[in-house]
């Protein structure tokens, strides 16, 4: 009798062979990076973005790591939730992971700060997360058990955290709902056997942060204790972490990923 294949412990804890994924705003920066590394830990992905172009290219790109399709849609209007998460749920009932990556920022004085960053900071940061979720959660408790939960990660960020040096008012408000947002889901999600955890980015090169790094890049580095801003493995590896099963009984938590500018750092 042929004895059974030996089982790669580390890929038992960390591999997501057979889980599928959706990583909204996956088409570009960290939801790229996220995209990535779950395709390299096995998982099959869905990216999305608003703009069909965006798609088309990232799935190019991404292709390379494992199989990868995209659904364009604007997830700043409920009805456009509601389409991908039926889109993605008629092409397969379960869902294992979903990534809220999508997000937008806006930087004003105080005295100026306009009404309409806020409604579309709120809309894009806070609302959509859990209107997707919310239409995804029949794939979602179908991939889910208790020994191998479905998973939620919420993109969070280190200015929820800290307080902000920019003056990014409706930003780092609506990344503080999102924390807060995710704890509360994980509370009752949690019978359903789908955890919900967050990580806080910090400075990581993407379009968002593109004029930020190229002015003050060097002093975000010099904040942080490990003395540079974040790389491509540093948030895909955290991500994979969260979705796997060495993630299993971790759930409610807000995983800082900003070399320790929030928590240890005393500022730039």
């Amino acid at each position: 009798m042929t004895a059974p294949a030996a089982v790669d412990p580390l890929r038992h804890l960390f591999g997501l062979d057979g889980k599928r994924a959706l990583v909204t705003g996956g088409t570009s920066g960290i939801g790229l990076m996220i995209a990535r590394g779950l395709l390299q830990a096995g998982a099959r992905v869905v990216v999305t973005s608003r703009k069909p172009r965006a798609c088309d290219e990232a799935v190019e790109a991404l292709s390379a790591f494992g199989p990868v399709s995209a659904v364009p849609a604007d997830l700043a209007r409920v009805e456009e939730c509601d389409r991908l998460a039926e889109e993605v749920l008629g092409a397969e009932p379960a869902l294992h992971i979903l990534v809220n990556n999508a997000g937008a920022t806006w930087g004003a004085p105080l005295a100026s700060f306009p009404a309409s960053a806020w409604d579309k900071v709120l809309t894009l940061n806070v609302m959509a997360p859990f209107w997707l979720l919310q239409a995804l959660l029949p794939g979602l408790r179908a991939a889910a058990s208790a020994e191998d939960p479905a998973r939620v990660v919420n993109v969070g960020s280190m200015d929820a955290i800290r307080t902000p040096v920019f003056p990014t008012y409706s930003y780092s408000a609506s990344k503080a709902a999102v924390h807060q947002l995710t704890r509360h889901l994980a509370r009752d999600l949690g019978p359903d056997n789908i955890t919900v955890n967050a990580v806080a980015p910090g400075p990581f090169p993407s379009r968002m942060m593109a004029v930020t790094l190229e002015e003050h890049g060097g002093a975000f580095a010099a904040a942080s204790p490990l003395g540079r801003i974040g790389r491509a493995d540093d948030m895909a590896g955290s991500v994979v972490f969260l979705v796997s099963r060495a993630a299993s009984y971790v759930t409610g938590a807000v995983l800082p990923v900003d070399g320790g500018i929030a928590t240890t750092a005393t500022g730039m």
